[in-house]
């Protein structure tokens, strides 16, 4: 195939050596740039170390994601024009072989796609439920697909003729991107080679619950500004949140307000909820038993996050980075 023509953009903070993991996966890239949002564990130094361009975003701004892949997207532009193919990595994450030759394959291949993804997998399953979660989470189907994560390799031309990642979101920025993506026809895929490796480092239940949250806040901030849509962005995700996560708790107690000990059985529908989600996911009894009881939980912190979502539209304020490590 010879020389395979892409370079990689790195966005970090405070990953140690989770980073100079991800480093040192991305010897292959013709030009590495890693963007730091306020580091303080030397991550700066060793990603200059490792023959890294590193920008250091101004920290009197909101740091976001989006905000670190556009600045690092910028200076590839600015250093290396010619390059056609830029790797997004989060620096979490540790690229797997043969990945780059696979993405840059097929986009060569298919000049109509704008990025692709494969298999991100999780370092640590056995370590906790949550990251077990996190690996089945990224299971994802593979072929043509609505959106992709921030590990991906993407067409840099593409990513210019849509003007890069809205830098005011904190949180759903590559769904975002890739709504605004297909809006001018261009394709994203997911491939069935492996990608990356991530490592979570959930062990508690609190990471979790702020980890859903954030997922309903993008939900809530998606389905606002592309919900209008023929496909309806982020509008199922945005309702069923509230549905279970609010509307049913309110009717419940409304119930048991009326009705005394008899207006809880409104909430046995939860249970019943579970049941009907082991039925239709697939896998083993173990996968099918967690899934269905944590699919079902998370609808009380996605609720959580629409409703940040809303208070800081309302108040008209920025918002704020929703971290869970």
């Amino acid at each position: 195939m010879g020389q395979i023509r892409h370079a990689a953009v790195v966005i970090g903070r405070n990953e140690g050596e989770r980073l100079k993991r991800c480093l040192r996966s991305l010897h292959g890239a013709e030009l590495v740039v890693y963007v730091d949002s306020g580091s303080t564990d030397g991550s700066v130094e060793a990603a200059a170390d490792a023959g890294c361009v590193v920008i250091e975003l101004d920290l009197t701004l909101p740091f976001t994601a989006a905000r670190a892949r556009n600045a690092g997207f910028a200076r590839v532009c600015e250093l290396r024009p010619d390059i056609p193919f830029v790797q997004f990595i989060d620096g979490d994450c540790e690229l797997a072989p043969g990945w780059v030759a696979c993405a840059v394959k097929f986009l060569d291949k298919h000049e109509r796609v704008a990025a692709v993804a494969g298999r991100r997998r999780e370092r640590n399953p056995s370590h906790s439920v949550y990251n077990l979660l996190c690996d089945w989470e990224w299971d994802g189907l593979v072929g043509l697909v609505r959106s992709i994560g921030g590990d991906a390799m993407m067409r840099k031309s593409a990513i210019e003729n849509v003007g890069g990642f809205r830098e005011d979101l904190i949180a759903g920025e590559e769904p975002e991107l890739c709504v605004r993506l297909r809006s001018k026809g261009w394709q994203i895929w997911r491939l069935e080679n492996e990608m990356t490796a991530h490592d979570a480092a959930m062990s508690r239940f609190s990471q979790w619950w702020v980890r859903s949250s954030r997922a309903g806040y993008a939900y809530a901030n998606g389905a606002y500004l592309h919900g209008r849509l023929p496909e309806r962005f982020n509008v199922w995700e945005t309702r069923r949140a509230w549905l279970w996560g609010l509307c049913i708790p309110l009717f419940g107690v409304a119930a048991v307000l009326l009705f005394g000990w008899y207006g809880f059985a409104v909430f046995l529908i939860y249970p019943v909820q579970m049941l009907r989600q082991f039925v239709r996911t697939g896998g083993s009894f173990h996968r099918r038993a967690i899934m269905a009881v944590f699919q079902v939980l998370a609808r009380f912190p996605e609720m959580t996050g629409q409703a940040k979502f809303f208070i800081d539209l309302a108040a008209r304020r920025r918002p704020k980075l929703i971290e869970y490590k």
